[in-house]
C-alpha cells in the first residue's frame, strides 16, 4: 500500500511556546511599572530663532521632479528637523512654529516669564535707540535729500517732455509720407475706403 501524506495544510501553533513568550512580556512590563516611574522629559523654554527663514530662494523657479528625486529636493519647503515636505510657505511657517517641530528641537511651547528688571532694561535699550535715531536726524542733510529728490523729479519731467516732442515729430513725418504717397498715386495697401 502507498503511504498517505498528511493532507492537513493548516498551520500548527505551539501553544506552550507562545504562552511562555506572553508571560515573559507581562513580567517585563510589570518590572518596568514597579521600578522607577518614567521621568517626564525636561524641555527648554521657547526662544527666538537665531536664523532667518528662507522663503524666497525657490520663488519663481521650476524644478523637474522624478521618482528618484530625494525628498529634500521635492517641490515645496523641506524641514530637515522633522524630515517632511510642506507644499506652501504659510503651512511651512505654521509647521516651524508648531508643537511637533518645537518638540523635535527639544523645546516646549512655554515661554520664559520676564521679570520687572528685564522689562525696564528693554525699555531703556529701546529709548536709547530712539534717541540715537533723533540725533542722527540732521537738518542740513535732510534739506540736501529734498533738493536731490526735486532735481530727480525735474529731470523726469524734462525727459517726459522730450519723449512727447519726439513722438510728435514722428507723427509729422508719417503725415508727410502720406501726402507724398497721395501725390504719387497710391494711397495705401488695398483699402477701398476713402478718407476725407
Amino acid at each position: 500500500m502507498a503511504r498517505t501524506k498528511n493532507l492537513d495544510f493548516r498551520r500548527k501553533w505551539d501553544k506552550d511556546e507562545y504562552e511562555k513568550l506572553a508571560e515573559k512580556r507581562l513580567t517585563e512590563e510589570r518590572e518596568k511599572k514597579d521600578g522607577k516611574p518614567a521621568q517626564p522629559v525636561k524641555r527648554e523654554l521657547l526662544r527666538h530663532r537665531d536664523y532667518k527663514v528662507d522663503l524666497e530662494s525657490k520663488l519663481g523657479k521650476t524644478i523637474v521632479i522624478t521618482k528618484t528625486t530625494p525628498q529634500s529636493e521635492m517641490g515645496g519647503y523641506y524641514c530637515n528637523v522633522c524630515d517632511c515636505v510642506v507644499k506652501d510657505s504659510i503651512n511651512f511657517l505654521d509647521h516651524i512654529n508648531g508643537k511637533k517641530h518645537q518638540r523635535n528641537l527639544g523645546m516646549s511651547m512655554r515661554v520664559e516669564r520676564s521679570t520687572l528688571d528685564q522689562v525696564k532694561k528693554r525699555f531703556e535699550v529701546n529709548k536709547k535707540k530712539m534717541e540715537e535715531k533723533q540725533k542722527d536726524y540732521d537738518f542740513e542733510e535732510r534739506m540736501k535729500e529734498l533738493r536731490e529728490e526735486e532735481e530727480k523729479a525735474k529731470a523726469y519731467k524734462k525727459e517726459k517732455q522730450r519723449e512727447k516732442k519726439r513722438r510728435a515729430e514722428e507723427d509729422l513725418t508719417f503725415e508727410e509720407d502720406d501726402e507724398m504717397a497721395a501725390v504719387m498715386g497710391f494711397s495705401g495697401f488695398g483699402s477701398t475706403k476713402k478718407s476725407h
